[in-house]
């Protein structure tokens, strides 16, 4: 087949197919020129999931009529100078309209801020129409109807409207926190979806449109993040380690103000929870990076979602870093979801439908209260008793063979400084593993192994970091066969490894010698755990793969040597354990990501007997 130069049509359909991969991305292009308009206020409006009409209306600058058609032509801007290294709006291809007008039906209608009158353009499939004069109010107002018309084998590819409407409103969602002096709307049928008010500048509106997006309970349990390296800026919520989602959809990082879903950032994030938080538990958070221009490349994906950083490591180690020192100077924090669900489950009818047992509500045979015709208070058996517990029939009560609580730490006499401390004086020691204590305000419940076990975890990890660990020599020394590559980037990062025991060096143009691993590794796999740190330093520049296999170990041997469940401590004990951790950082939780204490506000315990 010879060659031959493409249609214009067939140029933006093929484009479109880059650009606009479903409703969402249709919006996502819309609100971000809003945006780049200086838009006020944005009212996003959907029909059946966004594929029969996607309806954006903003208050900004307006185009003017002889700019229209060259809004809907390709490669046409008004955003980008010269220089493609500083682009410093959302925008800068100029292909998002022309795209959409090549596969839907495009209606724009926009007056330019102080003019007299509005104007319209239309495209249809590729085919232009206008621009004509229009009644408008000063902004712009862009109308997608019948999405992928011109291109119906896309449409099987569409999923149904509720999952395509969620997109819609996740899209919406996270350029929203970007800009919370903005207000949005976002209608779906006749459904309200979204209404987040424009906030107040500052660090507080930043938070309120948070507590919108992602809930009060973010809002209460979330930490403050500042950090700033070689012109990288960081300002982040992130949550408490206590305080987690089933998976990553609730972490938002933007960079410049550009909402990206970029790898490296996801796993810094993960890096920086390692110790806090298990595997299958993913933090809350949204980051916000801000550089000069010249240090990332937005242009790498058609879509604009992907970032590649001029230095990865600069900014995988400034997250890290700094939220690890968020969740050090933040102390020992419970969140507040966890006291919330205890008080709950207090609640009358919380236990409905649970089967009948032990522990699981009163037995059918026992008799009711009956308040019928002829019923006398004085013969129930149900009155109060006249004299007491002390009678023959309560002995029954005492006949317990071993009591489920101790309370030997309940001293009348508690120093005051230990009841302003956070986790206050213990109180009691619970079925031999709960240690109940009293703060000034509240009650704290801590499951004594879970907080012994973080203590003892960080003592593990300081000293194993603190200085080089101790390694076993090799009778031989084994070869590794890899790319010349990968044997360059570990010779690099050969005295780091070194520190963790694991000695090794190049060995020709394609291998490296290993002739020293970890003692603490005991038996391993050499080849495999440096295979491992080659790829590992290719993605991201570090060799953390070793020391969280170190970290791991140390993580078995403190929760075989912390206290057991089941034993008995002496009030001295439980305050002592009480007072380390509230001075080890991130003993909130057990190295498992399971809470290590419930705190239950006097004023909760209130209204559970219905004092407020």
């Amino acid at each position: 087949m010879p060659i031959r130069q493409l249609t214009d049509t067939m140029i933006n359909q093929i484009a479109a197919g880059e650009v606009i991969e479903r409703p969402a991305s249709v919006v996502k292009e819309l609100v971000e020129n809003a945006l780049d308009a200086g838009a006020g206020r944005i009212e996003v409006t959907t029909a059946g999931g966004g594929l029969n009409l996607i309806r954006v209306l903003d208050d900004g600058g307006g185009i003017a009529e002889d700019e229209l058609p060259l809004a809907v032509a390709r490669h046409c801007t008004s955003k980008l100078s010269d220089d493609i290294h500083d682009i410093r709006s959302l925008g800068f291809r100029g292909e998002a309209l022309p795209s959409i007008g090549a596969v839907a039906r495009l209606v724009i209608r926009s007056r330019v801020r102080g003019a007299g009158s509005g104007s319209e353009i239309r495209v249809e499939g590729g085919v232009l129409n206008g621009p004509q004069p229009a009644p408008a109010n000063p902004g712009t107002m862009v109308e997608v109807r019948d999405l992928f018309f011109a291109t119906p084998a896309r449409l099987k590819f569409m999923k149904g409207e509720r999952a395509e409407t969620s997109a819609v409103t996740d899209m919406v969602k996270r350029i929203a926190v970007a800009f919370p002096q903005v207000r949005f709307t976002l209608t779906s049928g006749d459904r309200t979806r979204l209404d987040l008010p424009a906030e107040a500048p500052g660090p507080n509106g930043m938070l309120a449109r948070l507590a919108r997006v992602l809930g009060d309970e973010f809002a209460e349990n979330a930490l403050a993040v500042e950090a700033e390296r070689e012109g990288v800026k960081l300002s982040a919520r992130i949550s408490i380690p206590s305080f987690s989602r089933a998976n990553a959809l609730h972490q938002y990082a933007y960079v410049n103000g550009r909402p990206v879903r970029d790898r490296q950032v996801a796993a810094a994030i993960r890096a920086a929870y390692a110790d806090v938080l298990p595997r299958d538990r993913h933090a809350v958070a949204a980051l916000f990076l801000t550089l000069d221009p010249a240090l990332v490349d937005v242009n790498v994906h058609p879509a604009k979602a992907d970032v590649r950083f001029r230095d990865p490591g600069l900014v995988r180690g400034l997250i890290i870093g700094a939220i690890r020192q968020s969740l050090a100077e933040a102390g020992i924090r419970p969140a507040t979801s966890a006291a919330s669900e205890l008080v709950e489950a207090f609640r009358p009818g919380a236990g409905a439908g649970r089967p009948a047992g032990p522990g699981h509500g009163a037995p059918a045979s026992w008799p009711r209260p009956f308040a019928g015709p002829g019923f006398d208070p004085a013969r129930s058996p149900h009155r109060p008793l006249v004299d007491g517990f002390a009678e023959p029939g309560q002995a029954a009560f005492f006949a317990a063979a071993e009591p489920s609580a101790d309370a030997r730490a309940a001293a009348p006499d508690v120093p005051a400084e230990l009841l302003r401390a956070p986790l206050g004086a213990a109180r009691a020691q619970v079925h031999e593993n709960y240690i109940v204590a009293q703060t000034a305000d509240s009650l704290v419940i801590v499951d004594q192994h879970a907080a012994h076990e973080r203590l003892v975890y960080e003592a593990l990890k300081t000293a194993i970091h603190a200085r080089p660990l101790p390694a076993q020599l090799l009778l031989l020394p084994e070869i590794v066969d890899m790319a010349e590559d990968d044997a360059d980037r570990l010779a690099r990062h050969a005295d780091t490894l070194r520190h963790f025991g694991l000695g090794l060096e190049r060995f020709g143009p394609g291998a490296v010698a290993v002739r020293e691993t970890p003692a603490m590794l005991g038996k391993t796999d050499a080849a495999a755990l440096v295979r491992d740190l080659a790829d590992e330093i290719a993605e991201n520049d570090t060799a953390d793969t070793l020391k969280e296999r170190l970290d791991r170990i140390a993580a078995t041997m403190a929760c075989h040597g912390s206290v057991r469940s089941g034993r008995r401590l002496k009030a001295e004990e439980m305050n002592a354990l009480l007072r380390q951790m509230e001075a080890t950082p991130g003993s909130a939780t057990c190295n498992h990501g399971r809470p290590t204490y419930i705190e239950l506000k006097l004023a909760d315990i209130e209204r559970l007997f219905g004092r407020r």
